[in-house]
C-alpha cells in the first residue's frame, strides 16, 4: 500500500502557485484576488473557509471574507453577488455552501459570473468540461487529477469506479476520467444509491473514487487487490477524543481497505487539502486570463 498524501501534494504545488503568483504582482502590481461568502455560522463551513483565506494568504494571495448571518435575503446575497461581480479587482468568487433553506443555491451559482466561478459550478464551466474546452474545473475533481498527477499514476485502459453522482464531485469527476488525458482515459462507471448489485460493480475498479457521503461505506469485500482508492468523503462526528470535539470519517474503511489497495488516500490529509490546491490554481489562472478574457 502506498498513501497518497494530500499535504506532501498539496504543498509541492502552492510552492509553484506561489512563485507564479509573485510573478505575476510584479508584472501587474496587484495579488490575485479571493472572495468568499459566508453564511451562518455552520462549524464545518467555518474551518472550510478558514482554511481557503489562510492558504490564500501562504501563496501571496488576497482574500477578502464577507459574512452574512442565515437571516440574510435571497435578495440582499445576489445583490451582493452581482456587486462582485463588477468589480475588476476581484478574480475569483466562491459561496461556502450549504446555504439556508430559504436561498436556492441554484439560483446563486448561476449568477456568479462563470469567469469568476473559481469553484467551477457555474453551467458555463460545467458545459465546456463536457466539451473538454479550457474552463475552471470543479475544485475537488480538479484537486483528484492534480493529485494522481503528482503521483505519475498513469490512468489510461483502466476501469474507474465512481461511488456517488453529485453534481460537485461524482457527476465532473465521471466526465474528467473518461477524457481522452491523462489523467483520464478510462472506462467510467457511474454509481449511486440506486445502484443493483453496486459491491460487485465496485470490485471491478481499478479505480474507485468514493464520493457518497456515507462514513466506511466503501469495506474491503467490495475493493479489488492492488485498486487504487480515492476518498472524497468528509464526514464530521462529535468526539472527546479530539480538542476540536469532533472527528473525521472518509467514505472509505481506510484501515482494512489500505491493506489490500496500491494506493489509497487518508480523511483527513487527502482529497480536502488538494481541493483547496484546485481553488487556487483556478483563481490564479482567471486573474492571469488564462480561460476567460
Amino acid at each position: 500500500m502506498n498513501l497518497l498524501d494530500g499535504k506532501f501534494a498539496s504543498e509541492k504545488i502552492k510552492i509553484e502557485i506561489a512563485q507564479e503568483a509573485a510573478a505575476f504582482l510584479a508584472e501587474s502590481g496587484r495579488k490575485p484576488h479571493l472572495v468568499a461568502i459566508l453564511v451562518g455560522n455552520d462549524g464545518g463551513s467555518e474551518t472550510y473557509v478558514a482554511s481557503k483565506m489562510k492558504n490564500c494568504e501562504k501563496v501571496g494571495f488576497r482574500s477578502s471574507l464577507i459574512r452574512y448571518d442565515n437571516s440574510v435575503t435571497e435578495i440582499d446575497l445576489l445583490a451582493k453577488i452581482k456587486e462582485i461581480n463588477q468589480d475588476s479587482s476581484v478574480d475569483g468568487l466562491i459561496v461556502q455552501l450549504p446555504l439556508p433553506k430559504h436561498i436556492d443555491p441554484e439560483k446563486v451559482t448561476e449568477t456568479i459570473d462563470y469567469r469568476k466561478d473559481v469553484d467551477g459550478f457555474h453551467p458555463v464551466n460545467l458545459g465546456r468540461m463536457m466539451r473538454n474546452l479550457p474552463c475552471f474545473i470543479p475544485a475537488t475533481p480538479y484537486g483528484i487529477l492534480l493529485m494522481l498527477q503528482a503521483y505519475q499514476i498513469d490512468t489510461t485502459g483502466k476501469h474507474c469506479v465512481i461511488v456517488g453522482r453529485s453534481n460537485i464531485v461524482g457527476s465532473p469527476m465521471s466526465i474528467l476520467m473518461a477524457r481522452n488525458a491523462n489523467p483520464g482515459n478510462c472506462t467510467v462507471t457511474l454509481t449511486h444509491s440506486k445502484t443493483h448489485n453496486l459491491k460487485e460493480i465496485i470490485l471491478q475498479g481499478d479505480i474507485v473514487i468514493a464520493a457518497i457521503g456515507r462514513k466506511k461505506f466503501v469495506t474491503a469485500d467490495m475493493v479489488k487487490r492492488g485498486a487504487i482508492i480515492i476518498d472524497v468523503g468528509i464526514n464530521r462526528e462529535t468526539s472527546t477524543e479530539t480538542k476540536s470535539g469532533f472527528k473525521l470519517f472518509g467514505d472509505v474503511d481506510f484501515d482494512n481497505v489500505a491493506p489490500i489497495s496500491s494506493w489509497i488516500t487518508p480523511v483527513p490529509g487527502g482529497v480536502g487539502l488538494m481541493t483547496i490546491v484546485g481553488l487556487l490554481k483556478n483563481t490564479l489562472a482567471s486573474a492571469k486570463k488564462e480561460i476567460y478574457i
